[in-house]
């Protein structure tokens, strides 16, 4: 089978397509034809070595996390697919990649696809869809509270707007004006240009921030939260909350310690929390997504779809940052 395959870290990192054995499903996993494959921005930042203290990902190793296409297979304890089923999963964080004809995915990061999307829409989702769904089950947004994320057309924004809107929150973004319309039709209510803006200024009260920009930007949004506030990022810092959820050393909680020092410190003085959330796979929370796709209630937005030959030019697409939306690429055609 052809998969895309990272050979080594770096500012030079090697990226080739090379055939590989299908891989042998374990006791309690699916093998899945892979259909089409959603990038992410964090496809762009492996390669670089950025994550390797964090991730279980051991090189040589096939990219990708986002998946859907047809169960071909399954093992011996698997009671939730049989083959022939149409299925989307996340296998991040697995040393899995999704970025190859076949995929060996636990039963347990797996659901039925939506039935009224295509296995490239579906594809777009898994990422995105759980990002969203676990940070603001973490933060407990209710209806009525007030969240602001950042960046709200890109691959997490557009999900995450439409996702608060569901839960009858109001929201607040940032964009450019290209894409405001965009942003509002997914439900955002107030909308700040981002070049000629600064949220700090114009935004107060928040219950929430989903902190999907880095740097310090994330410093500037707990100035938006009221007290009692929450921001659950997604870029870092990360927090020794983190490493110990990880099991690692003493060191490492050391550094997550140091790294994460600031933010504490400002969101102490502002008596608001910081939480640092990184998204887990999980084959239920997307079966209630789907459900909800399936009802009209949520859908995917996908920039551009891009052939598997043409893996290498979506992810320097995706590394632009001018994406509205997902960016996908169909190994194989649609049914």
């Amino acid at each position: 089978m052809k998969a895309l395959v990272l050979k080594n870290y770096g500012k030079n990192a090697q990226l080739d397509f090379e055939t590989l054995p299908r891989p042998v499903v374990k006791d309690d996993e699916i093998l899945v034809k892979v259909h089409a494959a959603g990038l992410n921005q964090i496809d762009c930042m492996i390669p670089t070595g950025t994550f390797k203290p964090i991730l279980r990902f051991s090189l040589p190793a096939v990219m990708g996390s986002d998946l859907a296409g047809v169960v071909t297979e399954a093992g011996k304890n698997v009671t939730r697919f049989r083959p022939g089923d149409a299925v989307y999963a996340s296998i991040f964080d697995m040393d899995k990649g999704a970025l190859s004809e076949y995929a060996a995915v636990p039963q347990h990061a797996a659901a039925l696809k939506p039935q009224s999307l295509t296995f490239t829409e579906a594809a777009s989702l898994p990422m995105v869809a759980l990002t969203s769904w676990q940070a603001f089950k973490l933060s407990d947004l209710r209806a009525g509270q007030k969240v602001f994320i950042p960046a709200g057309s890109g691959g997490i924004g557009t999900f995450a707007i439409q996702l608060a809107r569901y839960l009858g929150a109001s929201v607040a973004t940032t964009t450019s004006d290209r894409n405001a319309g965009l942003v509002r039709s997914l439900g955002a209510e107030h909308v700040i240009n981002y070049r000629t803006q600064d949220f700090e200024t114009l935004l107060s009260g928040y219950d929430v921030v989903l902190g999907t920009v880095r740097g310090e930007e994330i410093a500037k949004a707990i100035e938006v939260l009221r007290p009692g506030g929450q921001l659950v990022s997604l870029t870092g810092p990360v927090d020794v909350a983190f490493a110990r959820e990880r099991k690692m050393n003493r060191i490492m909680k050391a550094v997550f310690w140091l790294m994460s020092r600031r933010m504490k410190k400002l969101a102490a003085r502002r008596e608001v929390s910081y939480k640092f959330h990184f998204v887990h796979p999980d084959g239920a929370q997307l079966e209630e997504i789907a459900a909800l796709i399936d009802n009209s209630q949520l859908s995917p937005v996908i920039d551009r779809v891009f052939c598997f030959e043409e893996t290498l030019d979506a992810l320097s697409y995706l590394r632009a940052g001018h994406a509205r939306g997902k960016v996908v690429v169909e190994l194989s055609q649609n049914p």
